[in-house]
């Protein structure tokens, strides 16, 4: 047998060729629910035994979700995750709660490793705070009405000097050194986008409505306040989001508008547009590390192979299993995921490249993820491999930087290589106010759940103005800079996902910092963190890295003035 076969887990509990329909699953639930548990020991295999069911389920909705994203257009496809959706999901959720009451009212529970469940029993008892059976039929309407935004985003092309683009292609032309095929490309994409507004508004709405009953129905203010407990946020608050943005816009946003006032001039342009910001201010074509999907697989691969031999064949694993859709095409939905495939070990790499820089780095983003799901594949629970976004995030957002190393094999020219060095140095700082301005944008939104569309707007212009605005002119561009929060996937389908990204920034920052320093030791505390899951709290798996869970002022200042300086070195 190759040792790129994947070797799926053996199940011990249930059928090895179970079926996910109800009839099926019902059993499984009644006798893990009657089962008598007479020793801590038993405890233990009924909690090994309702994993084992758990990551069945999740394999099986992942490669529905992941079916349909692929392919949008297709109505088998979203039928086959809407069933579970609608049929399954709203079943289990009972049986999971009375699951969940049943292990916390066990008189063995105290007997069991204080130190090896802590975390995982501390969510299990969150979760039955905030259970409500009423919220059952507003998760699966959630579920069903979200994908909406996959299908609309997904149909969107634009034509441009006569061929058929995906928004993710068009924005290739925003590289264009020539400024009026910049400027009529991102017109093109904004009026795209535009003929979508208010049917999206439509469907935020009725998103908003939805959400903010979820909240009403678990006994809290507002969703805000839900979403913290329900994301198990144990470690810091919403006023500590609150200092957080401040930070950035005292910190990060003057060194940005810097960068802005030198990119002008370097442009020679009095005033920068929103077409402006992606060209390189070398005045030289847009980089282009690959020529297609399939060598944007090889060359990462063979850069992760250059960074340690392990991390290369987990990639290389995954090519040999298909377990890769890279291209960019109509019908496809917007953005990109790993997504784990619980029983399988392996993840699955979905993205939309237009052989650009910008997907040199989602690759190696999100393959920062799928060393993060082989890491943590055989932890014993599958709860154990649930890690919460500010660690999942740390594990891509540092690969981004540990592999810049390594990016010589993307680029033949050494000063190809130093630019790409640049813009993703450069890109770091730029994620930190985009981060805040959509957090705080969440932050006023579900406050102020009665708001209507034009108010939402009018908040996000001001936020988004506060953290620099892109630190382009929008004058003459209000309406598309009104609707630039509706390009945000994570609004629509997994909101109060965003702060985790600058939390794991700054980590991943530090985590680099150190790799500088020592490669050897930073990447061993860098896997092994990692290999941790979720099995300790936040700030201890920061600590196994080597880096701190912090995002004061002065922290920041610190990272920051780092970047700065690795980015004159470059000059």
């Amino acid at each position: 047998m190759s040792d790129l076969t994947i070797q799926k887990k053996k199940r011990n509990y249930i059928p090895q060729n179970l079926e996910i329909k109800w009839d099926n699953l019902a059993p499984v639930l009644e006798e893990l629910l009657a089962r008598q548990i007479d020793n801590a020991e038993e405890l233990e295999k009924w909690l090994q035994d309702k994993s084992e069911l758990e990551a069945a389920l999740e394999e099986d909705f992942a490669w529905r979700y992941i079916k349909m994203s692929c392919d949008t257009a297709n109505e088998d496809l979203v039928k086959d995750f809407q069933y579970f959706a609608t049929e399954i999901e709203p079943r289990i959720a009972p049986f999971t709660n009375q699951l969940n009451q049943k292990l916390v009212s066990s008189i063995y529970l105290d007997q069991l490793d204080k130190d090896k469940y802590f975390v995982y029993l501390r969510a299990v008892k969150k979760a039955l705070e905030i259970y409500r059976e009423q919220n059952i039929e507003l998760f699966t309407s959630l579920q069903v009405s979200q994908q909406k935004y996959q299908a609309l985003t997904g149909a969107m092309t634009v034509e441009i000097e006569g061929k058929e683009y995906t928004l993710e292609q068009a924005a290739n032309f925003l590289k264009e050194t020539n400024r009026s095929v910049r400027q009529n490309a991102w017109e093109t994409i904004q009026q795209r986008r535009l003929v979508d507004k208010d049917e999206l508004n439509i469907l935020f709405d009725e998103l908003l409505v939805m959400r903010n009953q979820v909240a009403l129905n678990a006994g809290f203010e507002n969703y805000r306040d839900y979403m913290f407990q329900a994301l198990g946020r144990f470690d810091y608050t919403p006023k500590d989001c609150y200092d957080f943005h401040q930070a950035i816009e005292k910190e990060i946003v003057p060194i940005l508008k810097e960068q802005a006032e030198q990119r002008a001039t370097l442009l020679g342009l009095d005033v920068l547009k929103p077409w402006d910001m992606e060209v390189s201010t070398t005045g030289k074509p847009a980089l282009k590390p690959f020529k297609n999907g399939q060598e944007l697989i090889d060359k990462t691969i063979t850069c992760f192979n250059a960074i340690n031999p392990k991390l290369g064949h987990m990639l290389s694993v995954m090519k040999a299993n298909n377990l890769f859709d890279v291209e960019s095409r109509k019908g496809k939905a917007p953005g990109g995921y790993n997504y784990p495939l619980a029983e399988t070990g392996a993840p699955f790499i979905f993205m939309n490249s237009a052989n650009s820089f910008r997907d040199l780095t989602t690759m190696v983003h999100e393959g920062g993820h799928a060393v993060h799901t082989f890491l943590t594949a055989n932890l014993e629970l599958n709860d154990f491999k649930h890690c919460p976004s500010e660690v999942a995030e740390l594990a891509s957002m540092s690969m981004e930087l540990l592999s810049m190393d390594h990016w010589g094999i993307y680029f033949d020219k050494e000063e190809d290589l130093i630019r790409a060095k640049k813009e993703q140095l450069h890109d770091v700082l730029k994620t930190l106010p985009w981060v805040a301005v959509i957090d705080q944008f969440q932050h006023w939104i579900y406050t102020n759940p009665s708001h209507n569309a034009a108010d939402r707007e009018e908040a996000f212009k001001q936020i988004y103005t506060r953290f620099g605005a892109g630190f382009a002119n929008w004058e003459g561009q209000e309406t598309e800079f009104g609707n630039l929060w509706q390009k945000q996937l994570h609004l629509f389908e997994v909101p109060f996902y965003y702060i985790e990204y600058a939390i794991a920034q700054l980590g991943a920052i530090a985590i680099w910092k150190n790799f500088k320093e020592n490669p050897e030791k930073a990447l061993e505390q860098y896997t092994e963190a990692l290999s941790l899951g979720y099995t300790k709290p936040i700030n201890k798996i920061y600590e196994t890295a080597g880096i701190k869970f912090d995002f004061s002022p002065k922290y920041i200042n610190e990272l920051a003035s780092f970047i700065k300086a690795e980015l004159e070195k470059l000059a």
